[in-house]
């Protein structure tokens, strides 16, 4: 029986969004085939064993119990044969973690170092996107010195300001004018000292999920129907008004566009295991935008990723199995 290490939290903005599919995981993973151990990273980077109290996942308090600090961490993380780390945003999704584990040969579900420091980072993704011919959205990217009138010169109003390191919309802002450019620039900055402003498009938003088996699996887009004016973290969180619709209405030749960008996306990044993988659609003028790739995406039973693979006839528990299988 193989054992298996699930491994969430973190230190990042993500800690909780972690935790809920931390917990979802734990929930629904064979644990007759597996034998199953979790393991927690507090705020402030400390590991410990976590005992299973499922529930208290979902409050944030597990902290509080039933755990035990973890001292020797590779020692630890040695003793399993497969990692599931599912832990969202910086120092878990960004590379760093992977390159940890790939240091000591620990096989680990997801995408490498590499592949994961660049799908992190929004600015050196779109350079791949730019080299692969996949279109993106017209944008600017600045580090410490931003040049406002350089901004406005090149994009026109409204626009979209994010940091370029992170994920869940958090730290992004719509600006409308010059004074909102300038308040949305300092929220991305208390996020990364990179930033990246595109123009805000009309669009549908799409979403495709890509899973690693003996070939390639790239579902049917979803679609995003934000309840706000655009998909920020309180839309995709909170707002119940926010749904998702499997399989879409668009056209059949989008939809084959659409997936040969996803699978040319997935593959020239060099990804393994999963991705989500995001774009904007207009009806109007049939344009097609790449606009990130999720190397992590949420793992929730009600996420985008696990959906669109269940669209796919993979099952929540069969989605678990195949990506410890292929690590």
């Amino acid at each position: 029986m193989k054992k298996i290490l699930i491994l969430f939290g973190g230190n990042s903005t993500e800690h909780y969004i972690s935790c809920k599919s931390a917990k979802c995981i734990l929930e629904n993973i064979d644990r007759k085939n597996y034998d199953v151990t979790s393991a927690g990273i507090n705020l402030d980077n400390a590991w410990y064993i976590y005992n299973d109290d499922i529930e208290c996942l979902e409050t944030g308090d597990w902290i509080e119990k039933n755990v035990s600090k973890i001292d020797n961490i590779i020692e630890f993380l040695q003793k399993f044969d497969v990692i599931f780390p599912i832990i969202h945003g910086s120092n878990g999704e960004d590379g760093r973690l992977q390159g940890m584990l790939d240091l000591f040969n620990i096989k680990y579900v997801g995408c490498r170092t590499t592949s994961s420091a660049i799908g992190m980072d929004k600015i050196f993704s779109k350079y791949v996107f730019e080299k692969l011919n996949i279109p993106q959205v017209k944008y600017v990217s600045f580090e410490n010195n931003i040049n406002i009138k350089n901004i406005i010169k090149n994009l026109k109003f409204p626009m979209i300001v994010k940091p370029a390191n992170g994920g869940s919309s958090i730290g992004i802002s719509k600006a409308n004018n010059k004074k909102e450019l300038n308040r949305a620039i300092e929220t991305a900055k208390k996020y990364d000292s990179k930033i990246i402003i595109e123009e805000f498009i009309k669009a549908r938003e799409l979403e495709i999920a890509v899973l690693e088996d003996k070939e390639l699996i790239i579902s049917e887009p979803g679609e995003i129907l934000s309840g706000n004016e655009w998909y920020d973290y309180d839309a995709k969180y909170y707002n119940d008004n926010s749904r998702t619709i499997i399989p879409t209405d668009i056209p059949k030749d989008i939809i084959k566009q659409i997936k040969e960008y996803a699978k040319k996306a997935f593959i020239g990044l060099n990804a393994k295991g999963l991705s989500r993988i995001d774009f904007f659609y207009k009806p109007e003028t049939k344009e097609i935008f790449i606009n990130e790739i999720n190397t992590l995406p949420g793992f929730t039973t009600i996420s985008m990723y696990p959906k669109l693979m269940e669209n796919e006839k993979i099952s929540y528990k069969k989605l678990i199995t195949k990506l410890i299988e292929n690590a």
